[in-house]
Formats: C-alpha cells, sequence, structure tokens
C-alpha cells in the first residue's frame, strides 16, 4: 500500500505539470520512466530493511522477556544449601495427659484368661499424669524417598522410638516400600497413634491380643490397586521382638504379617472400608507373671506359635461429604487367635512346686464395636462395646496333674470372658486442640467391675500431617 501511494504520487506530480509545457518528446519519457524505476526500486530497498529491523527488534524483546522470567523464578526459588540448613523437614509434638478417678487399684488390674495381662495394657495411674506426648519429625528426604520419627515420652518418664522408617516414593505401579521400625498396617487402630484414638484407650483385644498395638522392626511392601473402587494389599516381615512374639537373637524374621482392604463412595454421604489381617509368629521364651495356690508370686514362660486373624470395617457418614457441621463413624474389629505350644511353669523355681513343664494350646476371640458422632461442630460423643471370649484353654499341667498343679495355680488363665462398655464426650477448639471426658465400666478382672472416669486433653503443636481414613 505504500509502494503504490508512491507511484501514484509520481504519476499525479507528472501529470499535473503546467499545460505550457511542450510535449514531452521519447528521451523525456524514458528519462521519467527511469526516475520511477529508481524511486520505486530505492523505497522497496528501505521498506525490506525497516522489515528486517522490525524482526530483530520482536526477537530481542521476547529474549529479554524470558530473560527477566528466567531471573524471576530462581528469585523465587530458596537458595542451595549444604549440611544441616539442606533440610526443612516437618516438626510436631503431642501433648497429652489425663486425670484418672479409678474405683479399682491399678497394680491389681488384670485381664482373667488373656496374656498379656498388665502393663501398658492397664488403665494407667490415678489421679493426673502425664500422657504419651509424641514428638515427631517427617520429610521428604529427596525424591525417591521419604523419612519419619516419632519419639514417645510414656508416663513412667522413659523415652521410647515409636516409629522410625523411611518409605519409597518413586516405586510406581502403586507399590511402596517401608523398612524400619514402624506400627504394622494390620487391623483399622494398629496404625493410629495414641492422640488420633477416639477413646482414651485401645479396646480390649487390642489389649488382650496385641499388647495394645503391634510395632516391630521390619519391612513392608504395599500394593494399591489403579481402580475406582480402593484395593490394597499388604506384606510384612518383622524381628518379632514385641507381642505377641518375642525378643530374640536369631537371623531372618520372627514375624510375618498380610493384610487386605477394599473401600469407597457410597453416594455423596457416604463411605466404607472393610478388611482383612492375618500375624504369625514364634514367641520364644515369652513370659508372664502369676501367682500360685499358695501365693507365691512365679513366672511363666510360653514357647511356640501364635496364629491371629482380624476382620474389620470402617463406615463413615457426612451430609453431602461435608464433615464440617455433622458427621457419624461407625466402626469395629473381630479377633480370633490360636496358640501351641509348652507353658513351663515356675521358670525360676521360686514355688514349692518347681518348674513344671507341659502343653498349653488355646483359641480365643474378641470384638469390639464402636460408634463417634459429631451432633455439631466441634462436638462429639462416643460409645463402645468390647469383649473378650475366653474359648477354649487346655493347660497340660492341670489335665495331667503336672507336679500337683491345679487350675488354682494358674489364676491368669481362669475361665473368664471380659468385657466393658465405654462413653465419652470431647470438644475440639480447633483441629489442633481436643478435650475428652471418658466414663467406663470395665469388667476385665473376674468378679470385679472398675468405675473408671477419664479426663483427657490433647494438643497439637506444628505441622502435623493428616490422619488415615
Amino acid at each position: 500500500m505504500f509502494r503504490k501511494r508512491i507511484v501514484a504520487a509520481a504519476v499525479a506530480a507528472a501529470v499535473g505539470m503546467p499545460l505550457g509545457v511542450h510535449a514531452a518528446s521519447d528521451a523525456e519519457l524514458a528519462q521519467i520512466r527511469d526516475e520511477l524505476k529508481r524511486m520505486k526500486d530505492a523505497y522497496e530497498t528501505r521498506i525490506q530493511a525497516l522489515e528486517k529491523r522490525l524482526q530483530a527488534a520482536e526477537a530481542s524483546a521476547q529474549k529479554a522477556e524470558a530473560t527477566a522470567a528466567k531471573a524471576e523464578t530462581a528469585a523465587r526459588a530458596p537458595a542451595p544449601q549444604s549440611g544441616e540448613a539442606a533440610f526443612n523437614p516437618g516438626v510436631s509434638l503431642i501433648l497429652s495427659g489425663t486425670y484418672a478417678r479409678l474405683a479399682e487399684d491399678p497394680a491389681n488390674f488384670q485381664i482373667t484368661g488373656f496374656v498379656p495381662t498388665g502393663g501398658e495394657v492397664g488403665p494407667g495411674r490415678r489421679g493426673a499424669s502425664l500422657g504419651e506426648s509424641e514428638l515427631a519429625i517427617a520429610a521428604n528426604i529427596d525424591p525417591r524417598f521419604r523419612g519419619y520419627f516419632t519419639a514417645a515420652l510414656t508416663p513412667e518418664n522413659e523415652v521410647e522410638v515409636e516409629e522410625a522408617w523411611f518409605q519409597t516414593l518413586t516405586l510406581g505401579s502403586g507399590l511402596t516400600l517401608k523398612a524400619g521400625r514402624f506400627f504394622s498396617g494390620i487391623g483399622y487402630l494398629n496404625e493410629q497413634h495414641a492422640h488420633a484414638w477416639d477413646f482414651v484407650d485401645q479396646p480390649l483385644p487390642y489389649k488382650a491380643f496385641l499388647g495394645r498395638q503391634l510395632g516391630d522392626d521390619g519391612v513392608q511392601l504395599k500394593w494399591v490397586a489403579p481402580t475406582d473402587l480402593f484395593v490394597e494389599v499388604g506384606a510384612e516381615a518383622g524381628r518379632g521382638r514385641a507381642f505377641p512374639g518375642s525378643d530374640r537373637e536369631k537371623n531372618g524374621f520372627g514375624l510375618a504379617a498380610a493384610f487386605a482392604r477394599l473401600g469407597g463412595d457410597a453416594g455423596a454421604s457416604h463411605a466404607w472400608r472393610a478388611g482383612l489381617s492375618y500375624v504369625r509368629t514364634s514367641p520364644n521364651d515369652r513370659r508372664y507373671d502369676d501367682v500360685d495356690s499358695a501365693g507365691t508370686e512365679v513366672a511363666n514362660r510360653f514357647d511356640g506359635r501364635s496364629r491371629l486373624w482380624i476382620a474389620d470395617f470402617v463406615w463413615k457418614w457426612a451430609p453431602e461429604g461435608n464433615a464440617t457441621e455433622r458427621n457419624l463413624k461407625l466402626h469395629g474389629e473381630y479377633f480370633r487367635r490360636r496358640e501351641s505350644g509348652t507353658l513351663t511353669f515356675d521358670v525360676d523355681g521360686a514355688s514349692a512346686f518347681g518348674t513344671q513343664v507341659d502343653r498349653l494350646s488355646s483359641a480365643q476371640s474378641g470384638w469390639y464395636l464402636q460408634g463417634a458422632y459429631q451432633f455439631a461442630p466441634r462436638w462429639r460423643v462416643g460409645l463402645r462395646h468390647d469383649r473378650l471370649d475366653f474359648g477354649t484353654v487346655d493347660i497340660g499341667h492341670v489335665a495331667n496333674g503336672t507336679g500337683g498343679l491345679t487350675a488354682a495355680d494358674f489364676p491368669v488363665l481362669a475361665s473368664h470372658s471380659p468385657s466393658r462398655n465405654t462413653l465419652m464426650f470431647d470438644f475440639s477448639g480447633t483441629e489442633f486442640s481436643r478435650l475428652r471426658l471418658q466414663l467406663g465400666a470395665d469388667k476385665s478382672r473376674l468378679g470385679v467391675t472398675d468405675r473408671q472416669v477419664y479426663l483427657q486433653y490433647v494438643m497439637s503443636l506444628g505441622a502435623h500431617g493428616a490422619h488415615k481414613f
């Protein structure tokens, strides 16, 4: 368009010459044509030069924008670090404490008919005491691994390493490998830390069959299927240092566990999960304390095999999936354990009967069902019923009259099916604080009902990850 205007202007200038000028000769016309051609060529050359300059300017501007963007990204990114400053893990501290009013002396607590029967499975101390406070550190180690560490301060002022493990991040295909010390993935409650429980303590089956909670040193391989329905399968191999196993010096693994779970949504307001778990171990020199018929304290020892099955189910409800105002969680688990081996009576020879060895086999079970209902923002009420079934316990010493022993010499293994009912109310000011009142009627000990009242606080400081389903 620019060139056409130039040509038109030149033609107009030529045509508009004064009329007095005589008719142009052929030589003059040729000269005019030459001048027009030179003018056209000159303008074309100039336009091409301007177009090249424009292209160069645009390229330079794009390069400047890219350089500025890189500089902004680099300014926002943290500077490379080394040494201790290279890591920035998430650190959290759980402060927990209770006030307990117990009708029965906790020193005499017993889950009659089952082993273990005291220690951590007991109701705790009377009065005010520090609960199980936890210090946790978690971070991605690098693009391939994640690490986690938890130290617990017990009410006895002892520091214990609860969990210390690393986990893979890049195996792919739904696979995850964990190694170190960790809570086993069996059942529903076993992986949860104490501050995440809906009640102050664990249900009776966890106490009787797992010594409260199964944690071990070992490895875990878990697979999650790439399906809409939640499908998870896992297997574990551990040292077997904790109940129902026993710590011993040996190569290889002393405990094996496996679990499988299914879960999903049922409409917009409901979600569910069901699982089945199995634990196998071979305890050696697993001891428990008892009292013989003469009142002498004795230490008995079990050597043999232990097999445990757990079936669990959890159902959750929240209106249209919004759990802020109201929600309900209902879950339960069924346990069945079979053990067989030898029972050594009075390992230390303290009793007048002396040390006696005979068979022991048992098939026992237990279950619990509990629900927690949030009826208003920050307020919940919960109810739990747990029960143990004594089942069948064959004590060879009693059946054969070994060394003159009778059932009275094994009071811990007396026929009894413990039960307990528990009611709780709690208030959560925020997701970081919780206050709880719990009332219980515990019939764990034969012929005794322990009326229990607990006041508990649970406070969370620092970064803390979301809890499991």
